[in-house]
């Protein structure tokens, strides 16, 4: 570990087991701690703010808290502490000093006096090793031997797929619909991320869910840039039965194909005339558990989406020069 010295959590002939305490996860974890303890024979067990073991668990246990300690396992750790091999405390910003964080806003100074300023004299009674993210930090609380722990670069997830949905306003229920089948596709595989575009409204609809980003409406002319960047494998394009639905275009197939992604297509007028099922695309009845499987093959066998792609890449070109003799006869 960059810095540190742990001799309490070298190998002893059994495996150690190491709580890190987090809100949730978060930079801080990842580009400091996990790097560090990695490189220990330890188990490591990710710990949200509710999520405390029984005390026995503890025996023999090191507990590392990150920026903040929460009430709940504060009363915990107080409880067992004489059984613990190690407490920890880690910070990469000055979270123990309530005038660092003057300027700032007072809702965020609030959470810093209540779940780090104030513990700091808890930790020292507790007698809780400190690590901190900086020279800077380690000079700054030396009185309390703190130890340096270096940053490291965040490996690439390996094999990324990027599912998105990018429904307007008008999609309110497509966008509903979608919540639960997302829900199943990214506890079932860790590879793949989802992307939608909305509001607080939607944020909030899916913000229990692990590895989806939404992403704040945009004008079109922003919008045309954004689909064209690369990193998109696989598109949504719901239509639930609705009367506004009837009259809709497939131009989303369109967006699709130019993002470099294969789509997922209700049957009906829209697409029926454009996608086969299996060609340039899937057709997919409206059914969750459909709808889970067909984004979970497209992940899964990517020589069978490459196919698809260059399949929708050709009917693409081929209603654009439909479209083009179309308009020839607009204007005559």
């Amino acid at each position: 570990m960059a810095g540190v010295n742990m001799p309490d959590m070298e190998k002893t002939g059994e495996v150690a087991r190491l709580y890190l305490v987090e809100e949730q996860p978060n930079p801080s974890t990842d580009f400091f701690v996990l790097p560090a303890v990695s490189r220990v024979a330890c188990n490591v067990m990710r710990c949200g703010f509710a999520e405390l073991p029984a005390p026995a668990e503890l025996v023999g246990a090191t507990v590392v808290f990150i920026r903040y300690v929460p009430t709940a396992w504060m009363r915990l750790v107080e409880s067992v502490r004489p059984s613990l091999r190690a407490l920890v405390f880690f910070m990469d910003d000055d979270v123990l000093d309530a005038g660092a964080s003057a300027g700032m806003p007072l809702r965020y100074r609030y959470k810093l006096w209540r779940l780090s300023v104030r513990r700091r004299e808890w930790l020292q009674r507790m007698e809780a090793r400190l690590w901190v993210s900086t020279p800077y930090l380690l000079h700054k609380y030396a009185a309390w031997g703190p130890r340096l722990v270096l940053p490291a670069p965040l490996a690439n997830p390996a094999d990324v797929r990027r599912v998105f949905y990018h429904g307007s306003a008008s999609h309110d229920a497509e966008i509903r619909w979608l919540r639960p089948v997302m829900e199943e596709v990214l506890h079932s595989d860790e590879r793949i991320a989802f992307e939608l575009i909305g509001g607080q409204d939607v944020y909030r609809l899916y913000r229990g869910l692990p590895r989806v980003n939404v992403v704040h409406p945009m004008k079109w002319p922003a919008y045309q840039s954004y689909i064209a960047t690369p990193g998109r494998h696989i598109g949504l394009a719901p239509l639930l039965d609705l009367p506004f639905n009837q009259a809709r275009s497939y131009t989303k197939f369109f967006d699709i194909t130019r993002s470099g992604a294969v789509g997922i297509y209700t049957p009906g007028d829209a697409y029926s005339g454009i996608v086969e099922h299996e060609v340039q695309g899937l057709i997919v009845p409206l059914r969750l558990e459909d709808w889970v499987a067909a984004i979970l093959r497209l992940a899964l066998d990517e020589p069978f989406r490459q196919g698809l792609l260059r399949n929708a890449e050709v009917e693409s070109k081929k209603l654009e020069e439909s479209a083009s003799c179309t308009s020839a006869d607009l204007l005559k």
